[in-house]
């Protein structure tokens, strides 16, 4: 068996991943998918967390335009994320995987309060951390609290999910059909071009805290255990190329 190159791992999945392509806000084959996916790494013995988003229940901005109280509709966002995290839990566990779903605001009845020990400890008995509700605090975006909790939690890089994407290109590839992808660019660089790699405050963040990302698409099979095995899969978002 190959060796991991990464021996724990944040992925950051959008709530429009568990969508797919469907009407459902929830797809049963995206969260199976996403589970297998998943599940492949644990095999190699990687210790996996997991930051979801909340866009596929919940899209915050647009009722922030409609006049709602920003923090309200913040708040609504963080609720629409437990409830990915609970289907994703539930389709892990339908494989056998033990997994802890982990809340920054307090609901005991439904997931644990995430606490960055606890968290820690779960990870080193083989178990997947689900990391929901944001980092607890309103006009904070998902991107942030992924930064944050995998600096917490000491996880060696990000797995930054982007549908339909499969790195970071000079302009929207969608639209601009002779867009660059990049193999490798730096963190300056992206804030300076204002590239999507994740929200502003969160890549400052992995900058100061010098914590790689990878920017992939995630909808190609076996793309997160290439990653972890050490290929070149999308792109890297870091202080240097050899990160």
């Amino acid at each position: 068996m190959a060796e991991p190159r990464y021996r724990r791992i944040l992925l950051k999945l959008s709530g429009e991943a568990l969508a797919g392509g469907g009407a459902h806000s929830i797809d049963p084959q995206m969260l199976e998918y996403y589970a297998q996916e998943i599940e492949r790494v644990l095999r190699l013995g990687v210790q996996v967390a997991v930051v979801l988003g909340g866009g596929n229940i919940w899209r915050g901005n647009q009722a922030i335009a409609r006049g709602m109280d920003a923090a309200q509709s913040h708040y609504m966002g963080m609720l629409a994320t437990i409830i990915n995290a609970l289907a994703l839990q539930d389709a892990l566990e339908r494989r056998g995987v033990f997994t802890r779903a982990m809340t920054a605001i307090k609901m005991d009845e439904v997931a644990e309060p995430y606490i960055r020990r606890r968290a820690t400890r779960h990870l080193e008995k083989g178990r997947v951390i689900i990391l929901a509700a944001g980092t607890g605090n309103p006009y904070f975006t998902t991107d942030s609290a992924a930064a944050l909790r995998a600096a917490e939690i000491r996880a060696e890089i990000i797995l930054m999910a982007k549908n339909g994407v499969d790195g970071v290109y000079s302009a929207d590839p969608r639209r601009y059909p002779d867009a660059k992808r990049f193999e490798y660019i730096s963190y300056m660089e992206a804030l300076s071009r204002g590239l999507t790699v994740m929200d502003s405050t969160a890549l400052t963040f992995c900058m100061d805290n010098s914590i790689p990302i990878i920017v992939f698409d995630p909808l190609t099979p076996g793309n997160i255990e290439r990653i972890v095995l050490g290929e070149h899969v999308g792109t890297l978002v870091s202080s240097h190329p050899s990160q």
